[in-house]
């Protein structure tokens, strides 16, 4: 074989790898998913939603944690029960808190999360334009400001100039 497409092959072989490597793991044992391909949607759609609470960054679609897996499970066999998907949620944050959703939803307890990003935006942007308001009159002042002697002079200059005639 050439060398060069030895090369091309390896290269490929590389690329080929680090792009898989990005993809999610996708924990999902076949033994966990329902038979209705319906219900098996819905449960896909909800562990996307909801965060393992062992590995904090990771919804439980994707983590291979035993508790990811007890949560999965319970989100199936909550559907073939019959909840809802608002049901499922409802069940799962009662029982093990807000934190358990990776988008958490808007509410009077956690609102200063949501608010204090734009609050500290508006606040820089205030902060900004009245440092610059400041340093633009200060600029102005030192400027209109005579020095001692800039102000002997200019009367001396006054003192010795004649009046025009008008």
């Amino acid at each position: 074989m050439p060398r060069a497409l030895h090369r091309l092959l390896l290269v490929l072989a590389c690329a080929l790898v680090m792009l898989g490597s990005g993809l999610p793991a996708g924990a999902v044992q076949p033994d966990e998913m329902l038979k209705d391909p319906a219900l098996e949607g819905r449960a896909r759609t909800l562990s996307s939603e909801l965060r393992c609470l062992v590995c904090q960054n990771q919804s439980i679609d994707d983590s291979d944690a035993p508790l990811a897996h007890d949560l999965r499970v319970l989100v199936r066999e909550r559907l073939v029960a019959g909840d809802s998907d608002q049901q499922v949620l409802d069940y799962l944050v009662s029982r093990y808190g807000e934190f358990v959703l990776l988008r958490p939803r808007l509410s009077w307890s956690n609102a200063l999360l949501w608010v204090a990003p734009f609050a500290v935006l508006i606040i820089g942007a205030v902060a900004s334009i009245l440092a610059f308001r400041r340093r633009r009159q200060a600029a102005v002042a030192a400027q209109a400001a005579l020095t001692p002697e800039e102000e002997a002079r200019f009367k001396r200059l006054l003192r010795e100039t004649p009046p025009s005639p008008q």
